[in-house]
């Protein structure tokens, strides 16, 4: 079983412990990986990040609304996961979108 690498990988950022941790996943492993954390999700409290990820866009740029990106997407019949990175081809879509 392949857990990373697989063609339609992507990014899932997570953490625990006060750790960051990413792996890039296809969607049957994000969508396991999506229902294994489900629960542990929906209790706890969210905080901010002390740190600026990687590859996040420039400091003090505008932030994105990914749930947005994720709902237009849809409704333009892209194909975008719930979890992990949203491909570029899908944000310069939305960028270019009136």
């Amino acid at each position: 079983m392949a857990w990373c690498g697989s063609h339609g990988a992507e990014t899932v950022v997570f953490g625990l412990d006060g750790a960051s941790y990413e792996i890039d996943l296809g969607p049957t492993n994000r969508d396991k990986f999506a229902r294994a954390f489900a629960p542990f999700i929906a209790a706890p409290r969210q905080t901010s990040r002390g740190t600026r990820r990687r590859g996040s866009g420039p400091a003090g740029g505008p932030r994105i609304d990914r749930a947005a990106v994720r709902a237009w997407a849809r409704e333009a019949g892209l194909s975008v996961s719930e979890w992990g990175r949203i491909s570029a081809e899908v944000m310069r879509q939305y960028d270019a979108a009136p």
